[in-house]
Parts: structure tokens; C-alpha cells; sequence
């Protein structure tokens, strides 16, 4: 049975990158590029019209950044998956915690941006490998982190998951049938179990221990039909 191709908005303000990143997408049969925009508000209007399966968007853009089109696509709740792009390590983390799916420096290969697409597509996340080890020095600091997700009580574990897909404490109250104060409390239990102070650090674990994590997001009880719709993305 033949798929369709990944649709992708593609938007960064340097011409030559722009160029040559829609070019090499155009080279792949299971993509095909819809829109190719200079500024992050042509890019939102594209994403808003056109509703691609994957947006990818330069992080530093006049206007609208990148991280801003990510916040309007998450207030709006529009499907797209974001992958951002960026010439700065420090940006990366920061962009996932938002809500990105996928995180690349602008120096990654062309080989590297196609396997992050597809894999965002089929609904994985995709952070580089380098930054993972030099955040958790690889499996070591892995084994131990996954260990320590797996002191926290699945409702912990859930929360964990959300926050670190760019959900706020109130959207994923909503999906849990918690209040905003609730969450709070989970949150301030959660750092304390891990021994991290934000959101970011947070999610710069949960990266790495998704396999913990999964699990979780299904394992409370089967949610009514309202619930059931909440989590539609």
C-alpha cells in the first residue's frame, strides 16, 4: 500500500539555506514540500492554510521566531509536528521543552534532517545524539535517570511525559482531570524525586527515558469518550 508523502512548511530567512534545505526535502519521493517561506508569519499562515504534517522552522527568524510559531501552533492545537532549527546548542533543550518534536543544529547533514522528518512523521521525537551524551554522559548517566523515573507513581510519570512534549500545567490538568494547582503540586514532588529545579532540566532527562515513560501516558484507566477526545492532538 503506497503512503502519502510527509507534507513540510519549511521557513528560515537566509535564502541560500532556505534554498538548499527545500531542494534536498524535493530530492526525497516521501516528501513533498507545500510551502517554503522567508519569515516565521508566512510560515504560520502556510502551516494555518495548509496544515502540513511536519513544519520546519529556523529557531531566529524576524517577526515571528520559530519558537513563537511553535506557541501559536500549540495554542491553536493545529496537528503539525515541529522540528526547529538552530545554530545554538543552548537553544536545543529550550526548543524541546516548548513542544518541538525535533531539534537539529543547522550544521547537521542532509541525511540527518530526512531521518528526523521521517521520524517525527510516524510521531517520534528527535534530539541529537551528542547533546543527549553530553547532557547525561551517554548510557551511565542514562541507566540512572531511567531508574530514578521508575520511583515516580505512574500519575508522576504521566506528568512527566506531557510537560516534556510543551504541555502547560493547565492543558495537562485538562487531559488528566486535575486543576492547575494539582498539577503544581506533582510537579513540585517530581522535581524533588529528580533532583532538578525547571522544566527544562526536566525535559532534557525524559528525553532519554521515553521507554519508562510511554507506558505511563495509557496506564490509568480506560478514559471516558470526553477524555478520550482531550487527547487528540
Amino acid at each position: 500500500m503506497k503512503h502519502s508523502p510527509i507534507s513540510i512548511v519549511v521557513a528560515c530567512d537566509q535564502p541560500t539555506f532556505l534554498h538548499d534545505i527545500t531542494a534536498i526535502l524535493k530530492s526525497n519521493s516521501d516528501m513533498t514540500v507545500v510551502a517554503s517561506c522567508s519569515d516565521g508569519t508566512a510560515a504560520l499562515q502556510a502551516i494555518s492554510l495548509l496544515t502540513p504534517t511536519v513544519a520546519v522552522l529556523d529557531c531566529l527568524m524576524p517577526g515571528l521566531t520559530g519558537l513563537d510559531v511553535l506557541a501559536r501552533i500549540s495554542e491553536d492545537r493545529f496537528a503539525t509536528k515541529v522540528i526547529l532549527l538552530t545554530a545554538s546548542y543552548r537553544e536545543l533543550i529550550t526548543a524541546f521543552a516548548r513542544g518541538a518534536k525535533g531539534v537539529l543544529l543547522k550544521e547537521a547533514t542532509p541525511p540527518e534532517l530526512v531521518d528526523c522528518i521521517r521520524r517525527v512523521a510516524a510521531g517520534g521525537h528527535w534530539l541529537p545524539s551528542d547533546l543527549i551524551d553530553a547532557t547525561l554522559e551517554r548510557d551511565s548517566r542514562r541507566s540512572a535517570s531511567q531508574r530514578m523515573f521508575e520511583s515516580l507513581t505512574k500519575r508522576e510519570q504521566q506528568i512527566v511525559m506531557m510537560v516534556s512534549d510543551g504541555r502547560s500545567n493547565k492543558d495537562v490538568g485538562r487531559r488528566l482531570d486535575l486543576s492547575e494547582g494539582t498539577v503544581k503540586v506533582h510537579l513540585h514532588n517530581i522535581y524533588r524525586k529528580l533532583s532538578v529545579n525547571n522544566r527544562t532540566a526536566l525535559t532534557a532527562m525524559a528525553v532519554t527515558s521515553r521507554e519508562v515513560l510511554q507506558p505511563a501516558v495509557y496506564s490509568v484507566h480506560q478514559p471516558s469518550r470526553q477524555r478520550a477526545e482531550n487527547w487528540a492532538i
